[in-house]
């Protein structure tokens, strides 16, 4: 049996110069949208519903292929399939479903939306999105969000976050993340680490959290990996450590899911999956924005890191932690469990 990493090698799909993909949910052949469209139809008009249909067309389908059924779908019954799809399912199933008939950064954009909108903001919601998405996926998101808004991502992000947690969130917002460069600048990675060591752990008062954020927002992600190796020449602590001791509140989260999602991207997501469903009432919307939003970007690495870190598949903890259609709905999502030699 091949080695996930074999398996996960072979999947990559490159999408230009920002990160490979590793998707779950990859083009259906022989898809014919006509036919799905009719078995939707079906699945909606049953009496009681029959969400399996439901489940194993959509999660089975890329979002191009989902925009091709609701074309269908509307020219078969003149109705909407995303109101028809919302009057049939109800709870958990109907906001994964209704997710997924998004495309990736529509879907991020409607997430930060609703973390900004109305009284109050939810903080942990809005820094998990902005700094856990690449440049490219945070330029996608601001195109998407002007058009389905009205508004640009900047004006929300500025209106709801303020001090220097709005800083570090704007300057991501920026992307002027540097791209990678095969060329390694020894100099400059020593440079960035000793700045970042200067700005914080050996500064007597104080941290100069601009710096911080100047680097950690405008470097690309393989230096930055390798400015926190060298930073540990320099400093007592890791870089983790170093913002656990120097930042507090919003603003250290922030810094904190940056570096991880540097360091280990994939594996963060597992960290947070496991925490969610193992905490007191799994937390559902979380779990669902997880799965959805990764499934055609990097779900299958994440189900990869999550067996390597936990020593359990994420599909059992699915199965160990939540019930029903929505069980189903996230098992498809995650695919088959891929054992390791």
């Amino acid at each position: 049996m091949a080695m996930v990493g074999e398996f996960l090698g072979q999947l990559s799909l490159s999408i230009g110069s920002d990160e490979p993909k590793y998707p779950t949910v990859v083009p259906a052949k022989d898809f014919d949208p006509d036919s799905d469209a009719v078995r939707i139809e079906n699945a909606i008009k049953t009496k009681g519903v029959d969400e399996q249909t439901i489940i194993d067309v959509l999660t089975k389908r890329t979002y191009f292929q989902r925009r091709e059924i609701a074309f269908a779908y509307e020219r078969r019954s003149k109705k909407d399939i995303v109101s028809a799809l919302k009057g049939a399912l109800s709870g958990s199933l109907e906001a994964l479903i209704l997710g997924l008939m998004k495309s990736t950064a529509q879907y991020d954009a409607s997430e930060i939306r609703e973390s900004v909108k109305g009284l109050g903001t939810d903080e942990e919601k809005l820094m998990e999105l902005l700094c856990s998405r690449s440049s490219s996926e945070l330029s996608e998101i601001k195109k998407v969000y002007i058009e389905m808004y009205k508004k640009e991502l900047r004006k929300d992000v500025e209106g709801d976050t303020s001090g220097n947690f709005a800083k570090l969130l704007l300057a991501l917002v920026e992307t002027k993340r540097a791209e990678p460069s095969s060329v390694v600048d020894n100099e400059k990675i020593d440079e960035d680490a000793r700045a970042l060591y200067e700005a914080g752990v050996k500064k007597e008062k104080g941290t100069d959290v601009a710096t911080w954020i100047s680097i950690m927002t405008g470097r690309s992600v393989p230096h930055l990996r390798k400015v926190f190796q060298r930073y540990k020449s320099y400093s007592p602590y890791d870089m983790q450590e170093s913002i656990a001791k120097e930042v507090k509140g919003d603003l250290q989260k922030s810094f904190l899911v940056l570096v991880q999602c540097f360091e280990n991207k994939q594996l963060y997501f597992a960290k947070r999956l496991n925490e969610a469903m193992k905490s007191k009432g799994a937390k559902e919307k979380l779990v669902t924005r997880m799965i959805v939003s990764r499934c055609e970007v990097d779900l299958l690495k994440i189900c990869s890191e999550y067996q390597d870190h936990f020593g359990q598949s994420l599909q059992q903890t699915i199965l160990e932690h939540t019930k029903g259609d929505y069980q189903k709905a996230l098992l498809s999502l995650c695919g088959p469990q891929r054992h390791q030699c």
